[in-house]
């Protein structure tokens, strides 16, 4: 798969160089070149700079730029066009943050939280891949690894094998992890609603951190069928992209506030400006950001989970490079991971894809 990159050089200098802000689609979809070029990129820069400004005159206003991407762009058909914004709303948040010299975390928690960030963000090691000939044992290694990391929790891909195979799988990576609340399990929405309920069945007793995505993200029938029959968390939203697919979850997926996980990630679904109205249609229906741990396993997502009090951050171990992951030489310490005070979302401390960034810029 492939990604947009997308840099903004502003107007700003520190140091005799122009501020930049870089952002990227996340993982998980492809490029989306020409929505970028076509439409939002020349919206952006045929904007009067009035359209774009905050108060002050003296920085970008996200959301103003964010109507600007959207304008005569009608309501529904998110897809890709979703994606796309995210890219731009992430490099321009990453160049707000920047002008105003504050690690993005710092200033999303001024602005939209209570002002005071979390210190540290739960993160979590999502792999356990499927590979033609992989034996179990390659698999049990894979997660001591990422316990080895400073992990405490990991999460590993199912449906790609028959069931008692799935089990097996399952069974040795418990032998790593100890108790299943430390394993999550992902079906990629895979599942009809008869595989989607066996598969239910033969996962409760093992007490998982979650069961995620057993059907199709938008057929929250199946997903209220499942809930009803499996007491253990589920977790799912990773492809809804828009506040209004999350109120449509919550309304009709029969998910549980008191222990179900939202993994809607900004970067696909609009970037920061839609994330902020996803939270908000969480908190109308009774559930705490708490419950919200991002798909993406990228910094943006990481200062989001700071800022606005998510419940944790996914993180891919040594996958998606050089986008996924956090900052060269960050640790894992217990599950948990520090934000450094890097102006902005950081990816200059990501050498290799600061270096794409450079050469995108040269």
């Amino acid at each position: 798969m492939d990604t947009s990159l997308v840099a903004i050089v502003s107007s700003v200098e520190r140091g005799g160089r122009p501020v930049v802000g870089y952002g990227f689609a996340s993982n998980g979809r492809y490029a989306q070149p020409g929505i970028l070029r076509d439409r939002l990129i020349p919206r952006l820069l045929a904007a009067d700079p009035g359209d774009l400004a905050d108060e002050t005159g003296e920085n970008l206003d996200p959301h103003r730029a964010w109507d600007v991407m959207m304008r005569n762009e009608k309501p529904g058909g998110h897809g890709e066009r979703s994606v796309a914004v995210g890219a731009l709303d992430m490099a321009i948040w990453d160049l707000v943050a920047k002008i105003a010299g504050l690690p993005l975390y710092r200033l999303l928690a001024v602005r939209h939280g209570d002002g005071t960030p979390d210190d540290r963000v739960f993160v979590y090691a999502a792999g356990g891949y499927y590979r033609p000939g992989r034996p179990v044992s390659d698999l049990a290694d894979e997660m001591r690894r990422y316990l080895d990391l400073g992990y405490t929790h990991v999460k590993m891909k199912i449906g790609g094998a028959p069931l008692a195979e799935d089990l097996a799988r399952i069974e040795a990576v418990l032998t790593v992890v100890g108790s299943g609340e430390r394993l999550a399990v992902d079906a990629n929405g895979r599942f009809d609603l008869t595989t989607a309920l066996e598969y239910a069945r033969a996962l409760e007793p093992y007490g998982l951190m979650w069961y995620e995505e057993p059907g199709d993200p938008l057929d929250f029938e199946l997903l209220r069928e499942v809930a009803g029959a499996y007491a253990a968390p589920l977790a799912t939203g990773e492809n809804l992209f828009s506040a209004a697919d999350a109120r449509n979850l919550l309304r009709y997926g029969g998910l549980r506030p008191e222990g179900d996980t939202i993994q809607v990630d900004p970067s696909l679904s609009y970037g920061v400006v839609e994330y902020l109205r996803v939270l908000a249609a969480l908190g109308d229906h009774g559930w705490s950001a708490r419950r919200c741990i991002p798909h993406g396993g990228h910094q943006l997502t990481l200062h989001l989970a700071a800022a606005l009090h998510l419940g944790g951050n996914e993180s891919y171990p040594g996958v998606f490079e050089p986008i996924g992951g956090f900052a060269d030489g960050a640790s894992i310490e217990g599950g948990y991971l520090r934000l450094d005070e890097e102006p902005g979302i950081g990816s200059e401390r990501k050498a290799a894809l600061y270096r794409i960034f450079r050469e995108m810029i040269a």
